[in-house]
């Protein structure tokens, strides 16, 4: 800390300010300039945060971090943290935590967490309790939803992050849930901050509703004071004057915590746009930027949730967007080679009705030959695990790259890879569909044994 003391000060007021320093126990360096003093002070200076009160001081500057625990201490530090074995932060695999915004039934938690851990979600997430603007807005579960969630990850492997809002209730989280989720409504709950800091879960805590990311990092100091060191932040959306979405997801929060803080980071597009057409882009804004992980609700009828139906995902939409994220992360981990150049195929000249009747003809072949590989597809998918995604990231780069090289034709690289792209999202499409169907069948089978 750094005191600039005023021209006008008298050397009484200096003095004065010294010895108010050294009185709690820290260092005081004198500078006097020709016009003013400073005062350099070493040590904890949480406990003389009163000097800007005293007489003849100008202003007090801060030069190191108020949140020592969540600091970063040198260039490119980071934090993992583990949740299960699941791992988040410090180049580790980006991470997907999706699930209901709330806890409604077991039918619905359970075909939840299926479609989202076969789409490649690491972690389920689902509100036990849900704490609402409106008294009379749907509360959640409480207890029965725990147990719920429990289930769910005996079923898929998945674990589970679920919101705590009392202190009294973190001992019982703690015994059914993987992560602890602070919400935004409670980042400055420094109670239930300092409950959740005695926990033996990491905690996920959200960014308030106006909160600025300096109170936000000392929120999380709370929790590594108290002896928690698994703290990951989530950005959420801060409320501003605009009304198009629900709150304005700050993605430049992102790259600025890298800059501040070595602790994981997670953003949630749901919250933080609303809607559930925005969802998408913007979670693949936020890997983009660096995001460690992302918070994705998902229901399996968004119209009729009891809790933030318009902004979860359906499965097939989810489905989508996973494809999505993996594309995006193998564009920024891989580096394949391209495939060789197709061979060029000149054109011979020929009337214009012949041309057309060859064009038909082809167009009649290439459907065929567009069936055909769906099928092919359909029956890789038929051979693996109904249970895992069949999207094999790398071979599909393969293909869009030989496409982008071909450049024999009149066609230019990138109209080549549209065109590929669509035949691959259809044949995921087909896929998805038939492992879903063969998910429903089983759960059809395993409810008539009961």
């Amino acid at each position: 800390m750094i005191v600039v003391m005023r021209p006008t000060a008298t050397p009484d007021e200096v003095e004065g300010v010294k010895r108010s320093i050294e009185e709690h126990g820290l260092e005081a360096f004198l500078s006097e300039g020709e016009e003013r003093t400073v005062i350099g002070v070493v040590g904890d200076v949480e406990a003389i945060s009163h000097l800007g009160t005293l007489p003849g001081v100008d202003q007090v500057i801060r030069v190191s971090s108020p949140y020592k625990l969540a600091s970063i201490q040198e260039p490119g530090e980071r934090t993992r943290v583990r949740i299960g074995a699941v791992e988040i932060g410090l180049g580790a695999a980006m991470v997907v935590m999706a699930g209901p915004c709330a806890v409604e039934s077991r039918e619905q938690v359970l075909e939840t967490a299926r479609c989202v851990q076969r789409e490649g979600a690491r972690v389920l997430r689902g509100g036990a309790w849900k704490p609402r603007t409106s008294p009379y807005s749907f509360q959640g579960l409480g207890v029965p939803a725990l147990h719920l969630l429990a289930e769910a990850r005996e079923a898929t492997g998945l674990p589970v992050i679920s919101e705590v809002v009392d202190p009294a209730d973190v001992e019982t989280l703690d015994r059914h849930v993987d992560v602890l989720q602070i919400g935004a409504r409670n980042m400055q709950n420094f109670a239930l901050l300092r409950a959740v800091g005695q926990s033996r879960h990491p905690v996920l805590l959200k960014r308030g509703l106006s909160a600025t990311i300096e109170e936000w990092l000392l929120a999380a100091e709370y929790v590594l004071a108290a002896g928690n060191p698994n703290v990951i932040l989530c950005e959420r959306g801060i409320r501003t004057f605009e009304t198009a979405t629900r709150n304005t997801l700050d993605l430049s929060a992102v790259p600025v915590l890298r800059n501040r803080t070595h602790l994981p980071i997670v953003v949630d597009p749901s919250h933080g746009t609303g809607h559930r057409g925005l969802v998408g882009p913007m979670a693949l804004a936020g890997a983009a930027v660096g995001a460690d992980g992302l918070l994705i609700e998902v229901h399996p009828d968004p119209a009729n949730a009891r809790s933030d139906g318009d902004q979860s995902l359906a499965f097939d939409e989810f489905g989508a967007l996973m494809d999505e994220l993996r594309r995006l992360q193998f564009v920024r981990s891989s580096a394949d080679e391209r495939g060789p150049l197709p061979e060029e195929r000149p054109v011979v000249a020929s009337g214009i009705d012949e041309l057309r009747d060859r064009i038909d003809d082809m167009d009649a072949r290439l459907a065929e030959l567009i069936q055909e590989r769906a099928s092919l597809a359909l029956e890789v998918q038929r051979q693996r695990d109904p249970h895992v995604h069949g999207h094999d990231v790398g071979r599909e780069r393969a293909l869009l790259e030989r496409a982008a090289g071909g450049t024999s034709g009149p066609m230019t690289p990138t109209e080549l890879t549209m065109i590929f792209d669509a035949v691959l999202r259809a044949s995921r499409s087909v896929q998805r569909r038939h492992a879903q169907s063969v998910v429903l069948r089983e759960d059809a089978a395993v409810g008539s044994d009961r």
